[in-house]
């Protein structure tokens, strides 16, 4: 059976309650791998600082990402700042639940496995977005690999947001695989126990809004 994403009544933004002015897009979450556990979109917090660096986009000292903060106050915060959250990926078509490869491939949360395991995807309509919220003037893709598959999607966006003005950025990933990006990253602070969020949070401050 087809693997729809976890949250696929939202990516069209058919369920907001205001206009959005800067819209965040991720790839994927799947629906029904074993284990995941995510309330909403970003919601793996456990391998994932999203809930934090995206607050400090607005406030340095804000962080959602901890205990006892979930959806409620996620849509709330994005709600206030005019946030809009989707993804690139709408469905998998060609996924399979029976075959342990697939399974295993979506349980990885790797946009790369995705490229790998399957072909027939079916993309979240982002230039609709685009059309049908002209409020929109940012527009922000959380991660910098370079998948071809994703790259194309991504490139038709850009052209898009040259042609009408619009900020179009991508954003290192949130994950804790961006760790891999640190390098020699050392924080101002000596006593940071947390050096990757803040090494995120740095990465994004660069580029957000320029």
């Amino acid at each position: 059976m087809p693997c729809p994403h976890k949250f696929q009544e939202y990516l069209n933004l058919e369920k907001l309650d205001f206009l959005p002015e800067i819209v965040i897009v991720g790839t994927f979450n799947p629906a029904w791998p074993e284990g995941n556990y995510a309330e909403w979109f970003y919601g793996r917090i456990r391998n994932n600082y999203f809930w934090d660096v995206l607050p400090r986009m607005i406030d340095p000292e804000l962080s959602l990402r901890r205990k006892g903060i979930h959806t409620k106050e996620w849509k709330l915060f994005c709600k206030q700042n005019k946030f809009a959250l989707t993804d690139l990926i709408y469905c998998i078509e060609d996924a399979d639940s029976q075959n342990p490869a697939h399974r295993e491939a979506l349980k990885s949360y790797s946009d790369a496995s995705i490229c790998r395991y399957f072909s027939a995807i079916t993309f979240t309509d982002i230039l609709g977005i685009l059309h049908r919220f002209p409020t929109i003037k940012q527009v922000y893709l959380t991660t910098q690999a370079t998948i071809e598959v994703f790259n194309q999607q991504w490139i038709e966006i850009e052209n898009y947001g040259q042609e009408n003005g619009l900020t179009v950025k991508r954003l290192l990933t949130p994950s804790a695989s961006a760790r891999f990006q640190m390098g020699t990253y050392k924080s101002d602070n000596p006593l940071d126990k947390t050096p990757l969020r803040n090494f995120i949070y740095q990465q994004w401050k660069n580029t957000w809004g320029t």
